[in-house]
């Protein structure tokens, strides 16, 4: 795999991208080739599965240089092939279902163990330990957070964002999304807010960075300091007024959010039955009146996708304030300040210990949502 990559580095930036593009086709060919023979039944058909149930693993222990001798490649191979042979075979007798399921979950069950639980379980003891791990200092950690200047503000801060982001966000995307409702042109003015979204949080904060630009004198990049020396005023530093620069901060995720708060709530209006609305109609409501008692218990289910799906986002916010601030002026918040504490050296306990209380505040809302997913399917 390394000898590839090193030979297509060697070629022209222009060669590479054919390559690369057929590289990928090539792959999806393939996928789809076993996806249309799979179901096929007859001798055929049955080779040809078995060939590739050997040849796939073979591939792939020589793409990535597993092995560097041609007998144990072609051994496992061969070992790996026969056992997803035998289990597609016994799958398709109608027999060793609960064999078959254990065998395909069996990888992604080990990657989440070695990706989430293991470090969830490692991170989490690292929380109740010194900086350096050689201690038990239980509460110490916890204690240092809520007590230190740094530790508190990130956790205020988080605060901030956690009520502002996912409330305001929802609140501009249900109200974009009910006004231009079969609207001439719906699809174009969605683009324009669902945009933002193809942006990543860097992209946004570096333009919001040329919005809040703050210079010395009248020349100004900023457009928010242009205008302000426009009515006569005089340049501020948006970015360093304390405690404001955390909504300014804030104000970047809305701007990013607001697409999908948009798509989601625009989908489920479109779901309400239109004869609620004519029965609202005929009963003398104002349109106000029908969004309040029609529309939006109609959309309940996904406003609280949409806000606890936002309330994470916002809990684990880094990027934006990695990419504004760096923290400086007391805008940092956990998820930054998890990763500063690491940086720093020696804080291990620390940054577990923030690693920790995020965790704690994602797990209700994660717990909330599954609840009320849980309830739409009962209702159903």
């Amino acid at each position: 795999m390394s000898g590839f990559f090193r030979w297509l580095a060697g070629l022209p930036p222009l060669a590479q991208i054919p390559i690369i593009i057929l590289a990928f086709l090539a792959v999806i060919a393939i996928v789809l080739f076993l996806v249309e023979i799979a179901p096929r039944r007859g001798l055929r058909y049955t080779i040809i599965r078995l060939a590739v149930c050997v040849l796939v693993p073979f591939g792939a222990l020589v793409f990535f240089g597993i092995y560097n001798s041609a007998i144990w490649i072609a051994a496992v191979a061969a070992v790996l092939g026969g056992v997803f042979f035998l289990i597609d075979y016994r799958s398709r007798q109608g027999a060793g279902y609960l064999f078959q399921l254990i065998a395909f979950m069996a990888p992604a069950f080990i990657l989440l163990i070695i990706g989430l639980v293991y470090p969830t379980i490692k991170t989490a003891g690292a929380a109740f330990m010194s900086n350096d791990g050689t201690s038990f200092v239980g509460l110490n950690n916890f204690a240092w957070l809520f007590s230190s200047a740094d530790g508190l503000t990130a956790f205020l801060n988080t605060i901030v964002w956690v009520l502002i982001a996912p409330i305001a966000s929802t609140i501009f995307g249900l109200a974009y999304a009910y006004f231009i409702d079969k609207s001439r042109g719906e699809k174009f003015f969605k683009v324009l807010v669902f945009m933002p979204m193809a942006i990543s949080f860097v992209g946004a904060s570096i333009i919001f960075r040329f919005f809040y630009d703050v210079r010395q004198g009248d020349s100004q990049i900023g457009l928010l300091n242009q205008i302000v020396i426009w009515f006569g005023g005089q340049p501020v530093d948006w970015l360093g007024a304390q405690p404001w620069n955390t909504l300014f901060l804030v104000v970047v995720l809305i701007w990013t959010q607001t697409g999908f708060a948009m798509v989601v709530l625009s989908a489920a209006i479109k779901g309400v039955p239109q004869e609620q609305n004519e029965a609202a109609s005929i009963d003398g409501t104002n349109a106000w009146q029908a969004f309040i008692n029609v529309t939006v218990p109609g959309i309940r289910s996904s406003l609280i996708v949409v806000l606890t799906t936002i309330s994470i986002a916002s809990l684990k916010v880094y990027d934006i304030v990695s990419a504004m601030t760096g923290g400086r002026n007391d805008t940092t918040v956990l998820g930054f300040e998890m990763v500063r504490q690491f940086q720093l050296g020696s804080r291990d306990g620390y940054s577990s210990a923030l690693a920790v209380v995020l965790f704690l505040l994602v797990l209700p809302i994660i717990v909330f949502n599954a609840r009320q997913i849980k309830n739409q399917r009962e209702i159903r």
